[in-house]
C-alpha cells in the first residue's frame, strides 16, 4: 500500500519538526512524507528525505489549508491512502504498519488510532481523555484515509473560518453524516504532544509556557445559529456537516480528561 504522510506546518522550531520528522522516517512501512510550509519555510528540510512545499502565505486556519493540498496531491498522485501528522506530535514506529494491517481485513474508506497525551520530553501523561476512550471525537493525527474518503480532503480548507478552530469535530461530523465505513486499530500510534492547560492541570501539573485554553464548543453552535438560511446552506456544502442535531458536532460534549488510577 502507498501511503503519504502529510505535516503542515507554521513557525515550529526545529526541534519539534525534526521530532516529527524522525518519526516518519523511522516507520516499519516505507511511506512518502510531505511537509507542507505554510507561509514560513524552513530551508534546511530540503535536507531531508521528503517533498517540501512552499505556500506562499499562511492561512491562520490551524494548518487546514496546506494539509488539505498535500493530502489532494498525494490523492491525484496515485497513493492508496493518506494521513496527517503535525509538526509537533510524532507516531510510533509501527503507526502506519497498523493501519495497513487493519485495512487489510475489510472494506473500509477509513480508519482511526488513538493517541497518547504526552509532554514536550516525551513522557505520557496519566489521563485518558473520555471522548477519544469512545470514538466521539478523533484527533486529526489518527485518521487514515483510503480511496472512499479522497472526496472528503478538501473540507479541511473549504469549511469556512470559523470551524477550523474545530476542524477535527467538523470533518468527524461530516464523515459521520455520509455513513463512510470505518473501523480504529484501538493502538495508541500517535504521540500528541499536550499543548491544553486544562489537561495539565487534570493531573495536578502546572501547564508548561507553550500550553494555552481550549475554545468552548459551545462557540460553534451560536455561530452557525446566527447564519442566514443561505449561509447555512454554503456552510453544509462546503463543511459536509449536517445541521445541527444529535450527531452533529454542535451537540458533541467538551472535551473532559479522567486521570489514570
Amino acid at each position: 500500500m502507498k501511503v503519504a504522510v502529510i505535516t503542515p506546518y507554521y513557525k515550529e522550531s526545529r526541534a519539534w519538526l525534526t521530532r516529527c520528522l524522525d518519526s516518519v522516517a523511522a516507520q516499519t512501512h516505507a511511506c512518502t512524507h510531505i511537509v507542507v510550509a505554510d507561509g514560513h519555510p524552513q530551508d534546511w528540510i530540503d535536507q531531508r528525505e521528503v517533498r517540501h512545499l512552499r505556500l506562499d502565505r499562511a492561512h491562520a486556519d490551524y494548518g487546514d489549508t496546506p494539509r488539505a493540498l498535500g493530502g489532494l496531491m498525494a490523492a491525484n498522485e496515485g497513493f492508496d491512502a493518506v494521513c496527517f501528522l503535525d509538526a509537533d506530535n510524532w507516531y510510533g514506529p509501527r503507526h502506519v504498519e497498523s493501519c495497513i494491517a487493519l485495512a487489510q481485513r475489510g472494506d473500509f474508506d477509513y480508519l482511526t488510532t488513538k493517541r497518547h497525551m504526552v509532554r514536550d520530553d516525551g513522557s505520557i501523561l496519566p489521563l485518558r481523555i473520555r471522548e477519544d476512550c469512545d470514538g466521539s471525537h478523533v484527533d486529526t493525527n489518527c485518521y487514515f484515509l483510503m480511496r472512499g474518503a479522497f472526496h472528503t480532503l478538501a473540507r479541511w480548507t473549504l469549511m469556512p473560518q470559523p470551524m477550523h478552530v474545530f476542524g477535527d469535530r467538523v470533518y468527524l461530523a461530516s464523515l459521520l453524516d455520509e455513513g463512510l465505513r470505518t473501523a480504529c486499530t484501538e493502538q495508541r500510534t500517535v504521540h500528541y504532544l499536550c499543548t491544553w492547560a486544562h489537561l495539565f492541570r487534570a493531573v495536578g501539573e502546572t501547564p508548561p509556557d507553550y500550553a494555552k485554553e481550549p475554545r468552548p464548543v459551545e462557540d460553534l453552535p451560536r455561530w452557525y445559529a446566527a447564519l442566514s438560511p443561505r449561509e447555512r446552506q454554503l456552510t453544509q456544502r462546503l463543511s459536509g456537516m449536517p445541521p445541527p442535531g444529535p450527531r452533529a458536532v454542535p451537540q458533541a460534549s467538551p472535551e473532559k480528561a479522567h486521570v489514570q488510577a
